[in-house]
């Protein structure tokens, strides 16, 4: 059986799904540009998906709009059966979902129903959830809300960032879908409603979700750290520019300063926190790269002073 697919996606997570497929699939690539940082500000960047499509030789389309009139023109003619969403960042039109024959599926980075949304990993790296995971769903008009083909779950280690593990789900989530589509295509998956119970939402982040509040406890601090990494970074700020945080860990101690104050530890920096220390194992000083913390006292010997 010949089917025509359209996936639409841009960032790295999506890349792994495309060396599994062989004919009879047939593949169309449906991305938009991504605004990166560069060495100017920012600029336009063809995103991972699109160069990784021209090297297979699979034609692409990067409309600015999924709405716009030649966008849905483009995609009418391409007549797919079926459309794959990962990591696409634009709502689908009740008009596209009911394009295809075979509907809109999204391989979507979490166990739904919890963390539905733009930011599913930060959250639950955030929240110190202890599992991960990737889900299989049929899309509605919803926001992550249709039923669910198939899930599969990893377990998140104590050093894991939200980088990490998006490269370990982007293989899970690709070789899921390589399970799933086959039967699903065939008619053997009965889709499942996500239950109302357990749904959570996670947002879009902002530059300021990176913000170290050294009033929180120390755990939630180091949470932060990794869930922001590697974007936006967290960050606090020291002599007037942002000092960015790559790696910390949270030891006892401190006791009788206020939260803020900034010493030393075992030759690292240190900042009380509201229930405990946070030592700053690697950090970036503004217009410079990652250095361990140790590197960067050598250069900032009025490290410690109280808050």
């Amino acid at each position: 059986m010949s089917i025509r697919i359209v996936f639409m996606g841009s960032p790295d997570f999506c890349c792994p799904v495309f060396p599994l497929w062989q004919s009879p699939i047939r593949w169309w690539v449906w991305s938009h540009n991504l605004i990166v940082p560069s060495g100017r500000g920012r600029e336009l960047k063809a995103p991972p998906v699109k160069t990784l499509a021209l090297a297979l030789n699979i034609p692409i389309m990067q409309p600015e709009k999924l709405r716009t009139p030649e966008a849905m023109s483009q995609l009418q003619a391409w007549n797919p059966d079926l459309i794959v969403v990962v990591a696409f960042g634009q709502i689908l039109r009740k008009d596209v979902l009911e394009l295809p024959r075979y509907g809109c599926i999204n391989v979507h980075a979490s166990l739904l129903p919890r963390w539905r949304g733009a930011a599913p990993v930060n959250a639950a790296i955030l929240a110190g959830d202890e599992e991960m995971g990737v889900t299989i769903m049929q899309m509605d008009v919803g926001l992550d809300t249709g039923p669910m083909l198939a899930k599969k779950s990893i377990r998140l280690m104590p050093n894991d960032t939200t980088g990490s593990v998006l490269g370990k789900l982007s293989t899970l989530g690709a070789d899921l879908l390589l399970e799933t589509l086959p039967e699903y295509l065939a008619g053997n998956l009965k889709p499942v409603p996500q239950p109302a119970e357990g749904a959570t939402y996670a947002p879009m982040l902002k530059k300021e979700d990176g913000l170290l509040d050294f009033t929180r406890p120390a755990l939630e601090l180091e949470r932060r750290i990794r869930a922001m990494n590697p974007w936006p970074g967290a960050w606090f700020e020291w002599k007037g520019n942002p000092l960015k945080v790559a790696k910390a860990s949270v030891v006892s101690g401190g006791e009788g300063l206020v939260s803020g104050s900034r010493f030393i530890v075992e030759g690292r920096p240190a900042v009380m926190c509201a229930d405990g220390v946070l030592v700053l194992d690697e950090v970036q000083p503004s217009g410079k790269k990652i250095m361990s913390g140790k590197a960067f006292l050598s250069g900032a010997r009025d490290w410690e002073t109280a808050a």
